[in-house]
């Protein structure tokens, strides 16, 4: 069996074991959103539309994800915005409430943060 099929495998069995409900589940299973992390969401909605000069009508998206691959960080702040009908992407590897305007990329990086056409992401 080669290195490819047993890392295969272990993902795998990584996913398929089930995790376990809290009562206070939302409807994505990622737990009620405190006041907490919708004010952080909003600063850091805010900070992206002022860092990419992005018009007030922009649509940015900004969530915090749980990442089930093993060497993840338990928690990550995914922000995505759409401008002239291209849609961009970026990761934060911390939980929304840690994020700090210096964490943000840098306004030159925009034309990095574009998703290619027919790019499959599981995040946004």
């Amino acid at each position: 069996m080669s290195s490819d099929s047993d890392y295969e495998a272990a993902l795998s069995v990584w996913f398929a074991k089930p995790k376990p409900a809290a009562e206070d589940d939302d409807l994505f299973g990622q737990g009620k959103i405190t006041q907490a992390q919708t004010e952080a969401m909003e600063r850091i909605r805010g900070w992206v539309q002022e860092r990419f000069k992005l018009a007030p009508e922009s649509a940015i998206l900004v969530s915090e994800v749980t990442c089930n691959l093993p060497g993840c960080p338990p928690l990550e702040t995914v922000v995505a915005f759409w401008e002239n009908e291209k849609r961009y992407h970026f990761k934060l590897f911390k939980p929304v409430e840690e994020v700090t305007q210096d964490n943000l990329p840098f306004a030159w990086m925009k034309d990095e943060l574009v998703v290619p056409e027919g790019f499959g992401c599981e995040c946004c």
